[in-house]
């Protein structure tokens, strides 16, 4: 039975702030937590007698689990409940990250980087889902949903900076040790702020195990595929054995979902229209962030041969316009609407790659204008797609949706990263990180920005495109809806 706390939705960002604190320390972790991280990597390396594949995976095994678990306990949490299922993510987070202090081994170390994985997964779709069952009005989702990115953002931004300075004066545990006091205050602005879910808003469909398998599966190789391309080359068959691994493991995801009576994920569901054009552009934006972002760092230290403080500086603008862009996220959305600003920032975010492959031998300010474009459209369309997939979706599948937002957006951004890294080793003789570059190797990577950019370019517009078309197709069936003749009791034929 519901109760009168959870009938009285806030009417502002300020009755809920609360709620609103727990839910964007939630957000905070996520961003902050590979970013502080990857300062230490070099001396986490020294201390534990990591080799490079080990320190590779103490990133690398958080991001696979996080990416391949998200959609399991997205289906968990509208079955059992989003608040239980976040509140007991964020009592594993701070487990997990107390037990950094005793960590002695880079395979311990590992270990705890699954499990905070695991946590991550479980907390971090549900800090959309929560955010958006907030409110009823779309406005305030917006607005909502900008202040919880914004949060983590800065938390991106500050991050290295931060892990630099602490580094200098306390051991490298403290970065995650940092962890549990984010996990406490998510925890009690969760179970302060937000209500126990209404079972009338959950569903008992049975658990698609078999799906779940399957859907994790898929993840975690399209996940481990980019980077077996980067560190194999793509001459290697085991890069190429991973992606053909993980195109099965989908295809039979599909058939399951197709066939089964009670599936994971509703296929039926994601074909909606503002459902499909919202992965669709947040697909484009998470490609196009991680693909720039590989580019624009390379050139900048290896052809360019900037140093890494001043390669830093280089992508302030990126970091300036993510941080300070929420201020005009919801003024933007409100003389646009919803919908046209999903397009036009994913729009944008093309429009930034086409400038990078096409203008950045010309000089930095090109490079400049690039990052800007694409981090605006970025910006945008990180919080618009997402409230749009969630405003398509049944009140008992928004956790669900939200975690296939996450879910696209990382699964992209290794695309990405795969796309750029393949090209790179197709085109450039010899190995990249040598210093002194002869004129043949410099021409051969201008050509591999140029061939990688545009191509990064071309499959983020035909995302944008066929985004841009569901888009619409929702507007049509709504002026469809209107325009029909109502029979007599008031219903559409």
């Amino acid at each position: 039975m519901r109760t009168e706390r959870a009938n009285v939705l806030p009417l502002s960002l300020r009755e809920a702030w609360v709620a609103l604190a727990g839910l964007s320390a939630v957000f905070l972790f996520e961003m902050l937590d590979n970013s502080i991280l990857n300062v230490a990597l070099p001396t986490i390396g020294r201390e534990l007698h990591a080799s490079t594949t080990a320190l590779q995976w103490v990133t690398g095994a958080y991001a696979v689990v996080f990416g391949g678990l998200m959609l399991a306990f997205g289906a968990l949490a509208d079955r059992y409940g989003r608040r239980r299922i976040m509140l007991t993510g964020l009592a594993l987070l701070g487990l997990a990250s107390l037990a950094t202090a005793f960590v002695t081994t880079a395979e311990q170390l590992i270990a705890v980087r699954v499990a905070m994985g695991v946590a991550a997964a479980m907390t971090t779709p549900g800090s959309m889902a929560l955010a958006f069952r907030l409110f009823d009005d779309d406005g305030l989702r917006v607005r909502a949903t900008t202040l919880i990115t914004t949060v983590g953002l800065v938390g991106l931004a500050v991050g290295p900076t931060t892990g630099g300075f602490v580094l200098a004066v306390a051991p490298w545990q403290v970065l995650l040790l940092v962890n549990a006091p984010i996990a406490v205050l998510a925890f009690i602005g969760v179970r302060a702020g937000i209500a126990a879910d209404d079972p009338a808003d959950l569903h008992r469909d049975p658990v698609d195990s078999a799906g779940a398998v399957l859907g994790t599966a898929t993840i975690v190789l399209a996940l481990v595929a980019p980077t077996l391309f980067v560190n194999e080359g793509a001459g290697a068959w085991i890069p190429w054995a991973a992606t053909a691994a993980a195109v099965a493991a989908a295809a039979l995801f599909v058939l399951r979902e197709r066939t089964t009576p009670h599936p994971l994920l509703d296929l039926k569901l994601v074909a909606q229209p503002l459902v499909s054009s919202g992965l669709a552009f947040k697909a484009a934006a998470g490609l196009a962030t991680a693909g720039l972002g590989y580019l624009v760092t390379l050139q900048l230290q290896l052809d360019w041969g900037w140093p890494p403080a001043l390669a830093a500086a280089g992508l302030l603008p990126q970091v300036v316009v993510l941080v300070a862009g929420g201020a005009f996220v919801g003024p933007f959305v409100q003389r646009v609407g919803l919908d046209r600003a999903a397009w036009l920032s994913a729009a944008a975010v093309v429009f930034g790659l086409a400038v990078y492959g096409l203008l950045s031998r010309y000089g930095y300010v090109w490079v400049a204008l690039a990052l800007v474009l694409v981090a605006a459209g970025m910006r945008v369309v990180g919080v618009v797609a997402g409230v749009n997939v969630l405003r398509g979706l049944p009140k008992n599948r928004t956790t669900i949706g939200a975690a296939l937002v996450d879910t696209a957006t990382e699964v992209t951004s290794g695309a990405g990263i795969a796309v750029t890294g393949t090209i790179l080793a197709t085109l450039f003789t010899g190995a990249i990180a040598t210093p002194d570059w002869s004129p043949r190797q410099a021409a051969q990577f201008q050509e591999a920005v140029t061939v990688a950019g545009l191509t990064l370019t071309v499959v983020a517009a035909a995302l944008v495109a066929w985004g841009f078309s569901r888009a619409r197709r929702t507007t049509t069936d709504a002026e469809t809806a209107v325009d029909a003749p109502l029979d007599h009791a008031g219903a559409t034929p």
